[in-house]
């Protein structure tokens, strides 16, 4: 059995996620009842094109188990920089295995290294597998979150 690695998907390899991001679609579809989100192919070429967009991918031998998505942003307040995780998705049948933790803990890994003042993201209340495993391992913040719907096809 191959080594799982937490390792940075760069821009050229990003096509490969085209299969997680389609299973990762449909589950969202589910969660967010109503949205229609894109198929794998274009998720991967957005994620592809864009320079801003950074990524974490659990890989054993060569399949994609799992991916975190983030972004590294200026924190006017403290004068610094802070992660924001925009999503992080594993494969269902290598779920509990501790990749989810394990992309976090990366992520927060590369944060010390970048020196973040912190790492944040919000989850979908209808999540609650992804809500427990936050409890466990992070604070929940004191901070609301609100959305304008700009385009009722990508609503979430």
């Amino acid at each position: 059995m191959a080594m799982t690695t937490i390792q940075p998907l760069p821009p050229a390899e990003r096509h490969r996620l085209a299969p997680l991001l389609e299973t990762y679609a449909a589950e969202m579809r589910a969660t967010l009842a109503g949205s229609r989100p894109a198929r794998g192919v274009d998720a991967a070429a957005l994620l592809a094109a864009d320079p801003r967009t950074e990524i974490l991918a659990a890989i054993e031998g060569d399949e994609l188990l799992a991916f975190a998505i983030f972004f590294d942003l200026p924190e006017v307040v403290f004068a610094r920089r802070c992660g924001a995780l925009d999503d992080l998705f594993v494969r269902p049948d290598r779920r509990g295995r501790g990749l989810a933790r394990g992309l976090i803990g990366a992520l927060c890994d590369l944060g010390r290294a970048r020196h973040w003042s912190h790492l944040r993201w919000i989850v979908p209340e209808a999540d609650q597998g992804a809500i427990a495993l936050y409890e466990r391992i992070a604070e929940r913040s004191d901070w609301r979150s609100y959305v304008i719907r700009l385009d009722p096809e990508a609503s979430l």
